[in-house]
């Protein structure tokens, strides 16, 4: 009787112990954060011309020194452009291309360019919900000269379903930054 009581306690022990193991064999996949270096946006002029590349440039990442940001150009009043916005690590060798992963990760990330007066963005390219990625876009220059600031932001795991992110309104998309990039732009 005393083995039974015994052999009962083992057994006891032992499924409650297996039972708490949360461990089910399979190995959850990791989505490291990705490291972003360069942020160069490109806007071709639809009528034909030069493109003007906007660029920032970090290649310490979060070190002391400061981002390199340039602007090959002026935009020209009025003129319709296509755009496309890419994102590198440069800290290695090869570079690594970080747009990949945001295109193929769509549902989870969304650009958004935020300025005042400089003109208007349209997204061209759509996640697999039909949603807008920004990795591609037109901008349709103010018709009047100007300066001002672009904000291009990347954001990871945005509310894609939030009152007009889906326009390109950042207030509501929530979200984590994944880079973030202020260029000083000129129209003409």
């Amino acid at each position: 009787m005393k083995n039974l009581k015994l052999m009962a306690i083992a057994a006891f022990t032992i499924a409650f112990l297996s039972a708490c193991n949360n461990d089910d064999g399979t190995a959850q996949p990791v989505n490291e954060e990705e490291v972003i270096t360069t942020v160069t946006a490109t806007f071709t002029p639809q009528g034909g011309g030069s493109a003007i590349t906007l660029t920032s440039r970090d290649l310490d990442g979060d070190g002391p020194d400061a981002p390199v940001v340039t602007a090959s150009g002026n935009f020209t009043a009025g003129a319709a452009y296509n755009g496309t916005v890419t994102f590198l690590n440069e800290m290695g060798s090869p570079a690594e291309n970080i747009t990949e992963e945001v295109a193929e990760e769509g549902e989870d990330h969304q650009i958004f360019f935020q300025q005042s007066g400089l003109g208007t963005f349209t997204y061209t390219d759509t996640d697999a919900d039909g949603k807008p990625v920004g990795l591609a876009f037109t901008y349709t220059a103010a018709n009047a000269p100007a300066t001002g600031t672009l904000t291009v932001t990347l954001r990871h795991l945005p509310n894609k379903e939030a009152a007009n992110v889906s326009a390109g309104n950042i207030t509501n998309a929530g979200g984590a930054t994944d880079a973030e990039v202020t260029y000083n732009v000129t129209i003409q």
